[in-house]
């Protein structure tokens, strides 16, 4: 196996202030020494820990949850996920979000992968894939800023809609591809 040593950290911080802060993100702005040695600036978006959760059956159906995303100005098909709340790990919002979108829960959770991180280049988000088998239904109680489908369908559906560009948030398509990987190596090893 191969290992990639990382470099040591080439930006140097000044000084950080803060732009804007609402319950979801916070924007600051950094003074900064770039890598090439001269001054600059850095804006970062900070959030909260984001979870996503690959519900599945028996008969591995998924369930994914439809809403239309105001940053794209579009409809987007996803796998359940949000962000934590205050003191609330990955696995914690997981169970909620699961329970709040899709009116789930479930008897057994496994971690998928390690940490992601979601769009590095300007944004601190880190995420965390989890799957939940052994499902039950329970009342759905979404954010009053979600006007949710859910929807369940064969887990293979879910995969060609990744691979056909359908399926575009970031946290499904790891979790969806994620999961198909360890199908297909539990297949193999049959």
């Amino acid at each position: 196996m191969t290992t990639l040593a990382p470099l040591p950290n080439p930006w140097t911080t000044l000084e950080s202030r803060l732009v804007y802060r609402n319950p979801w993100i916070t924007l600051r702005e950094d003074q900064v020494l770039r890598p090439d040695g001269q001054p600059g600036i850095y804006g970062v978006v900070e959030t909260r820990l984001a979870a996503g959760v690959l519900a599945l059956t028996p008969e591995e159906e998924l369930y994914v949850v439809g809403q239309f995303r105001y940053t794209m100005n579009e409809y987007s098909w996803e796998i359940i996920e949000g962000g934590t709340e205050t003191d609330e790990t990955a696995l914690e919002a997981a169970k909620r979000e699961l329970r709040e979108e899709a009116g789930l829960v479930a008897e057994h959770w496994e971690p998928l992968g390690g940490e992601i991180h979601v769009s590095n280049c300007h944004s601190s988000e880190r995420g965390y894939v989890f799957v939940a088998t052994g499902l039950s239904e329970v009342e759905a109680c979404p954010d009053e800023t979600e006007d949710l489908q859910v929807r369940k369908i064969p887990f293979d559906e879910a995969l060609r809609m990744v691979e056909q560009g359908e399926i575009k948030d970031g946290i499904a398509m790891i979790g969806i591809l994620l999961y198909a990987q360890c199908r297909r190596r539990r297949n193999q090893a049959g």
